[in-house]
């Protein structure tokens, strides 16, 4: 996958606060570029494609992964929006990153890929797994991986622990109980406007 190794506060800058990219905050309130006094009212294609941006970066998804997810939403019955971020909240490296296992979502996929989390007793290294209600998450049973884990779990990510998740932090496992709901999504973000992107193409 073609993953975003560039600056990561440029793009936190351009986009607003993406709890999944990075936790750090910049001093520079304006967006990048030397053209930045110069900002005209945005057109409606403009402001459809920065919601878009803002899921791609957030949870560290390439244009081909966001058309498959938009395919299999629409085919869902329900609003489109609410279902597209469901699938994308449920992946295996964004569960980890809400679990508070990892800092970020990147963070998260390197452990998955190199081996330090299982699925159901079962060692997963793809970070797109979905997972499904009723699904365990352990950490590897190994000092190092355990180190790791633990060093993240002290400073998590974002302050709460959504709903539909479960933590035992003394064993190393968290539990996947249901769906994620709405309310419980930590990016700011109109998932409609997304919808509509990929409509009009």
């Amino acid at each position: 996958m073609a993953r975003y190794r560039g600056p990561r506060l440029r793009i936190c800058r351009r986009l607003g606060d993406l709890p999944g990219l990075s936790r750090k905050t910049s001093k520079k309130q304006a967006p990048p570029g030397e053209h930045t006094e110069k900002i005209r009212k945005p057109s409606e294609y403009a402001v459809r494609l920065e919601e878009k941006q803002k899921l791609r970066f957030n949870y560290g998804i390439n244009e081909k992964q966001l058309l498959k997810y938009i395919k299999i939403a629409k085919k869902v019955q329900g609003s489109t929006g609410q279902v597209l971020l469901q699938l994308l909240e449920m992946r295996l490296d964004n569960t980890v990153f809400r679990l508070g296992m990892a800092p970020t979502i990147p963070a998260a996929r390197q452990l998955i890929s190199h081996g330090h989390i299982y699925v159901n007793h079962n060692a997963v290294s793809i970070g797109s797994y979905q997972c499904k209600p009723g699904d365990l998450i352990t950490v590897k049973n190994q000092i190092k991986s355990q180190n790791l884990v633990t060093k993240y779990l002290s400073f998590p990510g974002l302050a709460n622990i959504p709903s539909h998740l479960e933590l035992n932090a003394s064993k190393f496992m968290g539990k996947v109980n249901g769906i994620i709901e709405r309310e419980w999504i930590a990016l700011q973000l109109n998932e409609l406007l997304v919808v509509e992107y990929y409509s009009r193409k």
